[in-house]
């Protein structure tokens, strides 16, 4: 299906450019014309579909993190700013990039990233939600619907792919160069154009979002004044944030102005958005020496809270080290002192599955999952748990309890795969692992699985109708981006 002049606007809530000139010069690059500048034209329906689209293509680009854990604490986040923005019923979708740039961006249907670089700069929990009210902002605001002027001929996918590109361009100037050579020998053009007008409004209305979702409207000035202030030791390297956002002292005086008029108060951050950072700074980390050194030097400093949170940062990091007895007894420990908190119970339970001690990992995911039966993270953890410990007929009955959120999830589907190939049923086994490919942008290899699936021996009639028309459906798509190629 080929987008019609006028027929659909692009939404994207902020545009990266690559820090340097690429072999393609995206600097001044003119999107096509995709619907009016107020986005009249463009249905709800059309917005979702590019939206999708474009999250296929980031799967393709650059790690997107599937961990659970880290995935509910940002949906959480996420979804108490949208609940105070301008659009509360809006279809958000929060997720976090495993890049070491500092970086957020919003992507059209209200898909926003968050760089895990960017979390692990903040000092406070306000610091991150003034960024991404920031962003929910430029969303709310249609301030791209109303940038986006011009004609085209690009298919969906690879309009898509496209924005991706332009999104991703220094953390992928590859696949950046593939998409815009693919632009121009299709004669279409793009302009991206973000305007100071359209930054300061995404700082007032974010800053109300921020307000009205109990975060501390200050701590976007001193954010923002933070960065300004660590460009001198960047050199030519500055962070792409800073270059979508351009940081001025006029800038940080007018956040600064609108924050003094909130009244005064202590915002303190949650132990969630603690424990996510510990968890980020060992995955990220280069060395899990350099991790282990940075929790045991935290180990006597600032509260009981913080303390208890170098524990917890330290036991993952002897996890990751796979010193099994050494995180064993970090995380029982905190699993007597706290039972209540799920990071530390679900860690002591990933401890002695790695350690494939499974009688004890899976008697404790079960107990937690009863505590705890609205932890999507947990139930997650314990299903791959049932499928480590070889039962997938228990795995399979908890996945279909998952919510309708879960089960859109591409770690959905690759645990669906995982499970049905545990059960010897190699056509449903195919079926889902197409899903989970043609989810992560990878549609070629989703149509192999769909070949595959249609050649196992257990297929039935439904499933074959099923595999047919998916099959259809992957191959239209493959081909109407090839037509721009």
């Amino acid at each position: 299906m080929k987008f019609k002049p006028s027929a659909l606007t692009l939404a994207l809530g902020l545009a990266l450019f690559p820090a340097a000139q690429q072999a393609v010069e995206i600097d001044k690059i003119e999107l096509p014309d995709m619907g009016d500048s107020s986005g009249a034209l463009i249905t709800p329906a059309q917005e979702q579909e590019l939206g999708a689209a474009f999250f296929r293509s980031l799967h393709s680009q650059v790690s997107i993190s599937q961990d659970a854990e880290i995935q509910q604490y940002i949906d959480s986040i996420g979804k108490r700013l949208a609940t105070n923005s301008d659009t509360p019923g809006y279809p958000f979708h929060f997720f976090v990039v495993m890049e070491n740039q500092i970086n957020a961006f919003a992507g059209p249907g209200g898909y926003i990233g968050v760089n895990s670089a960017l979390i692990l700069t903040t000092e406070a929990e306000s610091e991150l939600a003034s960024v991404m009210a920031h962003e929910v902002a430029h969303v709310t605001q249609r301030h791209l619907y109303r940038a986006f002027e011009a004609a085209s001929r690009l298919s969906l996918p690879t309009a898509a792919a496209t924005l991706a590109a332009i999104l991703l361009g220094t953390q992928s100037p590859a696949a950046a160069q593939a998409a815009l050579m693919a632009i121009q020998a299709g004669s279409v053009q793009f302009q991206i154009d973000f305007t100071r007008e359209h930054e300061a409004e995404a700082d007032r209305v974010g800053m109300q979002t921020l307000a009205g979702s109990q975060y501390d409207p200050r701590s976007m000035p001193t954010f923002f004044e933070r960065l300004q202030q660590s460009t001198r030791y960047y050199g030519q390297d500055v962070p792409e944030f800073l270059r979508t956002h351009p940081v001025t002292a006029s800038r940080i005086s007018d956040t600064r102005g609108r924050a003094e008029t909130y009244p005064y108060k202590q915002y303190p951050d949650s132990l969630g958005y603690q424990l996510v950072k510990a968890k980020l700074r060992v995955i990220t980390a280069t060395d899990t020496v350099d991790a282990v050194n940075y929790f045991q030097s935290r180990l006597t400093q600032g509260t009981e809270e913080q303390r208890t949170v170098s524990r917890y940062g330290m036991g993952l990091a002897q996890l990751h080290a796979q010193k099994f007895k050494e995180a064993e007894a970090i995380f029982r420990q905190l699993a007597q002192e706290h039972p209540e908190q799920a990071q530390y119970v679900a860690a002591l339970a990933r401890t002695l599955l790695e350690a494939k001690h499974y009688p004890e990992a899976l008697a404790l995911y079960q107990k937690t999952v009863k505590q705890l039966p609205d932890n999507d993270a947990v139930k997650l953890e314990y299903i791959t748990s049932l499928l480590k410990a070889g039962n997938p007929e228990a795995a399979r009955k908890n996945l279909m309890a998952l919510s309708p959120k879960i089960q859109q999830q591409p770690m959905y589907m690759q645990l669906l795969a995982q499970t049905y190939s545990d059960l010897n049923q190699p056509a449903e086994s195919h079926r889902y692992l197409a899903e989970y490919y043609y989810m992560t942008g990878q549609t070629r290899d989703a149509i192999l699985q769909i070949k595959l699936a249609q050649k196992s021996k257990d297929l039935n009639f439904y499933l074959s109708s099923i595999l047919n028309e998916r099959l259809s459906f992957f191959l239209n798509e493959e081909e109407e981006a090839r037509r721009d190629r």
